[in-house]
């Protein structure tokens, strides 16, 4: 039955969602264009709040947990893991104030409305998965870029989202050079729960009735610490956070 009701909710939801990006395409380009960083900034957080909206047509609330642990005036880690598409809009409306910029695939950097024109002009960094020879260079500039602004990276250590919700092992090659060129560098590690679900039937129908709940773990300082310490502190505070 829920998967019946499931196909008039998600063309509505595909319908709200599609709308927002197209509007709000032409004024992130006027407000980056016309007044620079910080306006264009207000405009993707405004869209990015309207699609977290949009999940309440699919009965889906999203709940961000532990925003007050975020550290202030440092450079940010947020490294979490990845369950669906659908993760990345609370990420950048919920840790807006600390200006979350992804490393994303370079696929999606075309094509996309409002989507591929923020990766390219917010400051994000938008990677060729098969070249290391370009990608290593590109994560090395937005850590320069957080740790000169004091302003957050986010990545997705498992490279691919999981399916089922249940965690894949952790690669450490992004998060490394992250650490490296960004020292003052405090690592915030995020739980995402039931993000999966969203999409378990495919790409269409949505699922149904699913609280999207994001939890911010104890964050801790990479100064002094031995990378293989930081990297395993962050795998385990994200996993335990994780309930499938």
């Amino acid at each position: 039955m829920q998967k019946i009701l499931s196909y008039p909710l998600s063309a509505l939801f595909y319908l709200a969602f599609g709308l927002c990006l197209v509007i709000f395409h032409p004024i992130q380009w006027i407000c980056f264009n016309v007044f620079g960083y910080q306006a264009h900034k207000k405009s993707v957080d405004a869209l990015n709040s309207l699609l977290v909206k949009c999940l309440l047509i699919l009965g889906s609330p999203v709940k961000f947990i532990g925003r007050e642990k975020l550290p202030q005036g440092v450079p940010i880690i947020i490294v979490a893991n990845h369950q669906s598409m659908y993760d990345i809009p609370p990420i950048i409306w919920f840790m807006r104030k600390v200006h979350p910029k992804f490393i994303s695939k370079k696929e999606l950097g075309k094509g996309i409305p409002s989507v591929s024109y923020n990766l390219r002009h917010g400051g994000n960094v938008l990677i060729d998965r098969k070249d290391p020879k370009q990608a290593l260079p590109a994560i090395m500039g937005i850590a320069k870029y957080i740790q000169q602004h004091n302003r957050s990276a986010v990545i997705f250590p498992e490279g691919t989202r999981s399916k089922t919700g249940e965690p894949k092992k952790f690669s450490e090659n992004g998060l490394k050079i992250l650490c490296k060129f960004a020292p003052s560098a405090y690592i915030v590690p995020v739980s995402i729960n039931n993000s999966w679900k969203v999409v378990r039937f495919g790409s269409f129908p949505l699922g149904l009735g699913n609280r999207l709940t994001f939890t911010i773990q104890e964050p801790f300082a990479i100064k002094n610490i031995p990378f293989e310490e930081v990297m395993t502190r962050a795998e385990n505070a994200v996993v335990q956070g994780i309930k499938n």
